[in-house]
């Protein structure tokens, strides 16, 4: 199986006018200000200003005031981040990594008490005083598996809730790794849920149930322990019929 090298490039600049004034300020041996960018680019102050602004919130140039000692406004000075982004290859990484975990014994456990710890950072914490319910467990936890990239999709059946996965953002490595990632994925689940204090377990995760699908079940352990006990226990509870006590035995006394 092939294995890309590099990741997508980084978007690329969407304006010529904002590559130029990018090129301008990378080729420049200092930082400098708006009126000396549009001068240079040929572009008024206020479109030199919208365009810069654009590139401060893509991370290409940084924004600072100018040092001064003098009373006054200190001018905004602009200077590119970086000469060149350069392509990525962290998938390359991780799948270095992934290999690299597999050949340690007992690497699943690790992977798994890694994702744990992975979920307790990332769930939503309830407060110290706060009791949360168990919906609201599920939606937290359901948020955090959106917000890495799975797409989870919910269904609720007898106290269970089934997340329906129809996106892997791990899905390359996990493909050749699968027991590592997915040990990884399900301890972030179990940490998430553990960090919620929620009357709520793991089930199971279950890997590519289809090539586009993986589900992960979660059920309420107060459920399970009213379901507990005998068949006979679970039959009366349902009839609502009392347990009865054992008889004592009768005491016979000499006549």
């Amino acid at each position: 199986m092939t294995v890309n090298l590099t990741d997508s490039a980084p978007p690329a600049v969407d304006s010529a006018r904002r590559a130029a004034i990018l090129d301008h300020l990378r080729a420049a041996d200092r930082p400098l200000s708006i009126t000396e960018i549009a001068e240079a680019t040929g572009v008024h102050a206020n479109t030199a200003r919208f365009h810069l602004d654009r590139l401060v919130d893509e991370g290409l140039v940084s924004r600072s005031a100018e040092p001064r000692d003098t009373p006054g406004r200190p001018r905004i000075l602009y200077a590119a981040t970086a000469t060149d982004p350069g392509p990525r290859s962290y998938a390359l990484l991780a799948e270095m990594l992934t290999g690299l975990v597999a050949s340690i014994e007992k690497s699943t456990d690790g992977a798994r008490k890694t994702g744990r710890q992975w979920g307790q950072h990332l769930v939503e914490r309830p407060a110290p005083s706060e009791q949360i319910s168990t919906d609201e467990a599920v939606r937290r936890v359901n948020a955090v598996l959106d917000a890495i990239g799975f797409r989870p999709e919910m269904r609720k059946l007898d106290g269970e809730t089934e997340f329906l996965l129809r996106h892997c953002p791990f899905r390359e490595v996990a493909l050749r790794h699968t027991d590592i990632v997915c040990a990884l994925h399900r301890g972030l689940i179990e940490g998430a849920v553990g960090e919620l204090h929620a009357p709520l377990e793991v089930m199971d995760l279950r890997p590519f149930v289809t090539p586009t699908l993986c589900t992960a079940r979660l059920r309420r352990t107060d459920q399970r322990r009213r379901s507990s006990g005998t068949p006979a226990d679970r039959r009366r509870r349902s009839s609502g019929t009392p347990k009865r006590s054992p008889k004592q035995p009768t005491e016979t006394r000499p006549r």
